[in-house]
This record gives structure tokens, C-alpha cells and sequence, in this order.
């Protein structure tokens, strides 16, 4: 029997349906689920301290989805808008920075520096690097050796790698 100050929670089939579906279906974010959980629980007849038991919350975390379904009903078991500013870059933006970065090359280097990759795609500088964090993705840091498009690459680097050779010539020191 539910303690005389909860607030007593009286489904319509709908709402229920929806309720039940909100908890089976995989795509519902998991905290949605819990507050479907909760009313369903608290409608059935449980009270605040047991279905806290139940699902391993606080008692008033029961309490605060109860009243807010009896307020608002269903609307009012959904996330309400986060503060701060909304994203400006979409999804389909990094999307196709992540992609950019992992199969595709600049026409002028051997990998996507932020700055180039920023200028490529029409993105901040700082947004391709906070991305590139977020990814764990570094350019620089290829586990592959990269041949340079340097068209005197050769000239300069060969000698250090063939034998009897004095080493890299001093145009590629300076370099």
C-alpha cells in the first residue's frame, strides 16, 4: 500500500503501453527506461521505499519521477534540454572530419596537420583538435612510415642510408 503522502499514480492504457515500451525498447536511453520503471512500479501499487529497493535508487529519485508524471504524465518523464550552448557542429561534420583524417591525405604534405584539415573542411582549428582528442586520433603519429612528397626526398635522405656514404648531404642538415 503506498505511504499516504505519494502521490497515487492511475494509468490509461496508453500511457502504460508506452511506459512498457519505453522499457523493452533498446534505442531508449537508459535513464528514460528507469523512470518508465519507476512509474510503472509506483503504479502497481509499490511505494516510494520499495521501489527505491527495487531498482537500487534513492527514495527521492522515486519520488521526484512520481510527482512529475502525476504533474506532467508521460511529457514529463523525458530530459528536459541541457544547459549551455547547443552544439554548432552536427554530427555529419564529424563525421566527415573522422574521415577526412583517416583516408585522406593533404595535396602538399604527408599527413593532416589541425590547421590544414580545419582549413580543408571550413571548421575551427580548435574544433578539429577537440575532436581529433575526443577520437584518439593523431596524424602525426602513424604507425606506418609515410614516403614523403618532398620532390628531392631522395637527394636528400639517401646518402644516410647507403653504406660508405658520408651521410646526408648538407642541404638536407638544413633541412
Amino acid at each position: 500500500m503506498p505511504s499516504p503522502h505519494a502521490a497515487q499514480i492511475v494509468l490509461t492504457d496508453a500511457e502504460r503501453a508506452e511506459l512498457e515500451g519505453w522499457t523493452r525498447r533498446r534505442t531508449t536511453a537508459a535513464g528514460l527506461a528507469l523512470r518508465a520503471r519507476i512509474v510503472l512500479a509506483a503504479s502497481d501499487g509499490g511505494t516510494n521505499i520499495e521501489v527505491a529497493d527495487r531498482f537500487e535508487v534513492h527514495r527521492s529519485t522515486v519520488r521526484k519521477w512520481r510527482n512529475r508524471f502525476v504533474e506532467y504524465r508521460c511529457d514529463g518523464l523525458l530530459d528536459e534540454p541541457r544547459p549551455g550552448r547547443p552544439r554548432v557542429v552536427g554530427d555529419e561534420r564529424i563525421k566527415d572530419l573522422i574521415t577526412a583524417t583517416l583516408e585522406t591525405t593533404p595535396p602538399d604534405a604527408t599527413h593532416w596537420s589541425t590547421r590544414s584539415m580545419a582549413e580543408h573542411l571550413g571548421l575551427s582549428q580548435s574544433m578539429v583538435s577537440r575532436v581529433w582528442r575526443a577520437f584518439g586520433l593523431a596524424p602525426h603519429k602513424q604507425d606506418s612510415w609515410k614516403l614523403s612528397k618532398d620532390p628531392l626526398f631522395v637527394e636528400k635522405e639517401m646518402p644516410a642510408f647507403i653504406p660508405g656514404t658520408s651521410g646526408p648531404s648538407p642541404a638536407a642538415a638544413a633541412w
